[in-house]
């Protein structure tokens, strides 16, 4: 099977003392492409630079709304901008309205930045909706290629997310969270990636996540679908070449 982890941070402090050795435990769980997404400034370049080190790592360039005041917004877009060519898709961008670390009104303002940066270099959209999921949806409606990570809401807004073309990327989170159970049932594998979001939402309580668990999600989704793990390592691994083109 080749696996795709579609949304991890291996540039985070948590991987500095055995980065190498994970990226190594993942080629050997049969994960072919690892996407590491950047969610503000100094960790967009982290991630060029990881990137620049190891063929299976792609990466997405983005501002988390966590960090808009932690990091130069400006600086940020330009150098996104900057490094276009390199990169598969603007993100993770978005709102948060669990942590409102910035107000409403400041993120939907950077958001929008986003959005317009996606549609002007033509890339896909990765976001980032803590309890947000339903506005997010609204404002990138005019978007082709849009991908929900770590998705956290509703099964009837997953569906409409769906309708819309848009995919939905399911967490590690998967393998112990019954609230998920109905869109894990309900997302149809054409529409679906699967991801870590390393180090975070480890399927295995009290242990930091890494790329390769990412065939933990694969089994579960397997397991509520009643479907082979080989089926949705498949679709999972088409859906990312049809997003992000590659």
């Amino acid at each position: 099977m080749d696996l795709v982890d579609a949304h991890c941070h291996l540039d985070f402090k948590q991987f500095d003392k055995d980065r190498d050795e994970v990226i190594e435990r993942a080629k050997k769980a049969g994960v072919c492409t690892i996407i590491n997404s950047g969610v503000d400034y100094e960790t967009n370049l982290s991630t060029l630079m990881l990137s620049s080190s190891h063929d299976l790592i792609k990466v997405t360039l983005g501002l988390n709304p966590n960090m808009i005041h932690e990091t130069d917004v400006d600086m940020t877009f330009e150098l996104i901008e900057e490094r276009a060519e390199d990169l598969l898709g603007i993100g993770e961008v978005g709102l948060d309205y669990y942590r409102m670390k910035t107000s409403k009104k400041e993120q939907k303002e950077v958001f929008l930045r986003a959005i317009e940066l996606a549609r002007r270099l033509d890339k896909p959209i990765i976001l980032h909706s803590r309890d947000a999921e339903g506005e997010c949806f609204e404002l990138v409606k005019g978007l082709d290629r849009v991908i929900f990570h770590c998705y956290g809401g509703s099964a009837s807004l997953m569906e409409q997310i769906v309708d819309r073309g848009f995919y939905i990327s399911l967490a590690t989170v998967i393998c112990y969270s019954d609230s998920h159970r109905k869109v894990v049932e309900r997302v149809p594998l054409e529409n679906l990636l699967i991801e870590t979001d390393s180090p975070f939402l480890s399927p295995f309580r009290g242990k930091r996540n890494e790329p390769a668990y990412v065939m933990e999600a694969a089994k579960k989704i397997a397991e509520v679908k009643g479907i082979w793990v080989e089926e949705v390592a498949d679709a999972t691994l088409m859906n990312v070449k049809r997003v992000y083109g590659i």
